[in-house]
């Protein structure tokens, strides 16, 4: 599913009202059909419904709505803030339209606003603003948002709730943003909505399909999307009757120290369920026994070092190499790190102690081999590229990271961006809160492993291995709940499980 900026989103409106064709009106009446839809499903007509429009087409989806709903039987109050005597034509018509129909009770605001009482029972639609916005509110919209805000009622935001806007926030006034339980998207989400610090504005998203022109959608150009089932299902390899372990690739995983073999053990353990076919794991002595006992599929490596990685090690016999789980950051690992680097000619996975032992010397980045993948969650980026001040600047300094040091990101959280050297960006759908718990990257970088070691491209590789994490921690979710999730409840889950992913997403 694509994301587009927000500056593209009038082009797709104006490209469905040129080629369907139809009136900007009737799309507007199309969109309204859709929320009252939505409405309707999940409040009874007995709900007091305050609703809040602005004087643009968001406002004008408003009052549409407003009008379809007082026919379904519910009771409004309507306030239209027209403060400066414009409306936009789409709004002036439904203006016009909402007039003198029955259980509305409507007030244009030109000058000064008697604010309604608002209990924990109201539902207030947000119609203020909808994407085009580019500056934060001020003046009377602010503290009509800051009103909303303080009430008990329940806010539910047409498009996108007003005052955000769709993509970087960062100069914005967060006080004056609207905070909504439910966001109604239009067709399609926004940026904004995958980034963790604007939750709290955009609350629960779901999107409802107005029709927009799908050939134009497909022909508009964008560098960010939203994974689907499709989208990962179909990079599924099949596998022949006749395939036997040598077909399925052979990978080496260096990781573990002293009181950390358990990172090892959920690596490789996640690694082998995602079909590799040989797995090695490089340990120090005194995690030989844990790992071999606790994972007899995989091989071990012995370090020359008791207690850490020490030593670089040939990588020529491997597919694939995954570093950084548990690893420790001795001053011996740093130097066997680096020269892990220079001499291989493999692609790696770099995890964890690897990314912060890299923090500290960010030259070597440029020279990890062809195809490596690095899975930073986000404070381990920021030793790589920086602090940054929130989720949109650190996924711009994300994408400039992979262009220049032509590497692949999974940088990790919810909706994990897997970002590639040609600065794409796909979005995660699947995980949740659970997963929230140690051992859930070491379980990430086993899979990535398992699937590059299996020739699986890096970016398909990246995309096909967050989803089936993801999808993994949500059967766990599923059977134990968020609260009692361990990284070994889902860890044992195979790849395979992603041919299930429709109907568990459905589930959970």
């Amino acid at each position: 599913m694509k994301i587009f900026p927000t500056t593209s989103i009038k082009q797709l409106d104006a490209d469905t009202i040129k080629n369907e064709p139809i009136a900007s009106i009737d799309l507007m009446e199309r969109a309204s059909r859709a929320l009252a839809r939505a409405i309707a499903e999940r409040w009874e007509p007995d709900t007091p419904l305050t609703v809040f429009a602005g004087p643009g087409n968001n406002g004008g989806d408003a009052l549409a709505l407003a009008r379809l709903l007082a026919g379904k039987g519910y009771r409004l109050e309507v306030y239209l803030f027209n403060t400066k005597g414009t409306l936009s034509p789409d709004c002036e018509t439904n203006k016009e339209r909402l007039a003198d129909v029955p259980g509305v009770d409507f007030h244009e605001v030109t000058t000064q606003f008697v604010p309604p009482v608002l209990t924990a029972d109201h539902v207030v639609i947000d119609g203020l603003f909808g994407s085009g916005l580019n500056k934060a509110l001020s003046g009377g919209f602010a503290a009509v948002v800051k009103y909303i805000n303080a009430s008990p009622a329940t806010v539910v935001s047409i498009d996108i709730p007003s005052g955000l806007m769709g993509e970087d926030n960062t100069y914005n006034v967060h006080t004056n943003i609207v905070r909504a339980h439910l966001t109604l998207s239009l067709q399609l989400p926004k940026l904004a909505f995958l980034f963790a610090e604007n939750e709290p504005y955009v609350g629960e998203w779901q999107l409802l399909d107005i029709g927009l022109s799908e050939d134009a959608i497909h022909d508009m150009e964008t560098d960010f999307r939203l994974l689907e089932h499709e989208d990962v299902s179909a990079l599924l390899k099949p596998r022949s009757r006749f395939a036997h372990k040598g077909n399925f690739g052979r990978a080496l995983l260096i990781a573990g120290s002293q009181g950390m073999a358990g990172a090892s053990v959920l690596a490789a353990r996640a690694c082998l369920r995602s079909g590799v076919g040989l797995l090695t794991v490089h340990v120090p002595f005194c995690n030989n026994f844990i790992v071999q006992t606790s994972v007899p599929e995989a091989m071990t490596e012995l370090d020359i070092s008791d207690t850490c990685f020490a030593a670089a090690t040939d990588t020529d016999d491997y597919q694939a190499v995954a570093i950084g789980p548990g690893l420790g950051k001795a001053a011996e690992t740093e130097a066997a790190l680096l020269e892990q680097i220079e001499t291989c000619q493999t692609p790696m996975v770099v995890d964890a102690d690897a990314l912060n032992l890299l923090g500290e010397k960010r030259n070597y980045i440029g020279r990890l081999p062809k195809g490596s993948i690095l899975t930073p969650h986000p404070k381990e980026l920021e030793r790589l590229v920086g602090k940054c001040q929130n989720s949109y600047e650190r996924l711009m300094k994300a994408r400039e990271l992979a262009k220049s040091a032509g590497v692949h990101i999974i940088l990790k959280g919810a909706y994990s961006a897997i970002v590639t050297p040609a600065g794409k960006c796909f979005f995660n759908p699947t995980g949740n809160p659970g997963m929230a718990t140690g051992g859930s990257g070491d379980v990430l970088t086993g899979v990535v492993l398992a699937l590059l070691a299996q020739g699986y491209e890096p970016e398909k590789a990246a995309c096909l291995a967050t989803y089936v994490h993801g999808l993994a921690g949500d059967v766990a979710c599923k059977k134990q709940g968020a609260v009692g999730m361990t990284v070994g409840g889902y860890s044992c889950l195979p790849a395979a499980s992603v041919e299930d992913a429709g109907r568990i997403r459905r589930e959970v």
